[in-house]
């Protein structure tokens, strides 16, 4: 028997759009979620364990707010299935199955974020992934960075930090010796761990300063500007940390560690935060400065 959609016209078949069903990309991405819960499972007690990435928890969160925000754009969209997802998909597989057998976390973990591309070609197409890039760029925050990259990038921060430190701490006259990440003071010993490195607070305002521009402004650049411009905010925080715990260790050498050393940590990011907005606003003001001077200007009369 001859369908509906045969029975018309030509033009009116053309006209004909298969929209993406929300509930079967749900289905699809439970499959996938079920398919590497072992992977995922480990993951999240990472987050639980590691207040490295403990930031970890949020990002799943706000990426799936954010495409939830876009589901009336989503279910508009034709469903143009792209097939070489299926190979996506396969790859994604293989990958988590020789990140297993190799004992190689981020490869394993990244492997999931490849099938989930993979299968969102397969249910809309490149329209589908287009629509949520940006929410599929923020899901690489949830996955610790490989660990030799990691030690690349600690030890560095722990030496300017323990730098900084010990050239404000000798501007303000208390005497103090370094040794690599050790500072020596007259009351103790500090050292600059690879907790206090900074690396912590760098992934967390890097995902944050991208959130914070999504949803502050429109502007697609100034999530790139506020980005970039996290690094140098979250070193030069993270230095500002380390000179104060070793001022006030001088005060009170008891106040370097424990929960006043955790509270220190907290309000240094907050003031970090802060510093994130005052950049947005600071770019904003050059920028309109510079579209004020560019503007045409109006003939008189």
């Amino acid at each position: 028997m001859a369908t509906v959609a045969n029975r018309l016209p030509e033009e009116a078949r053309a006209e004909i759009k298969v929209g993406i069903s929300w509930v079967a990309l749900g289905w699809f991405f439970a499959l996938l979620v079920a398919a590497y819960y072992p992977i995922l499972r480990h993951l999240v007690e990472q987050w639980a364990t590691d207040e490295d990435v403990s930031h970890g928890f949020f990002v799943p969160v706000v990426a799936g707010f954010i495409a939830w925000q876009r589901r009336d754009r989503i279910l508009a969209l034709e469903r143009k299935p792209a097939w070489w997802g299926v190979p996506i998909i396969l790859w994604g597989m293989l990958q988590a199955y020789l990140g297993t057998m190799a004992a190689e976390l981020f490869l394993q973990r990244s492997a999931f974020l490849i099938s989930l591309v993979g299968v969102l070609l397969v249910m809309g197409g490149k329209a589908l992934v287009r629509e949520l890039l940006f929410p599929l760029a923020l899901l690489p925050f949830m996955i610790p960075i490989p660990t030799v990259i990691y030690n690349q990038i600690t030890f560095p921060l722990q030496l300017f930090a323990s730098q900084v430190a010990e050239t404000v701490l000798g501007v303000f006259g208390i005497p103090v010796l370094r040794d690599g990440n050790v500072l020596e003071l007259a009351s103790q010993k500090l050292s600059v761990a690879e907790a206090c490195s900074g690396i912590r607070s760098l992934l967390s305002l890097t995902f944050l300063s991208l959130v914070y521009a999504y949803f502050f402004d429109k502007k697609v650049w100034m999530r790139w500007a506020l980005l970039i411009g996290t690094v140098p905010i979250a070193i030069l925080a993270n230095a500002g940390r380390v000179t104060i715990t070793g001022m006030l260790s001088e005060v009170n050498p008891d106040l370097a560690h424990g929960f006043f050393h955790s509270l220190e940590g907290f309000v240094i990011f907050i003031i970090a935060l802060v510093m994130l907005v005052g950049l947005h606003g600071t770019i904003n003001f050059v920028a309109g400065l510079k579209d004020l001077k560019n503007a045409p200007e109006e003939p008189a009369g």
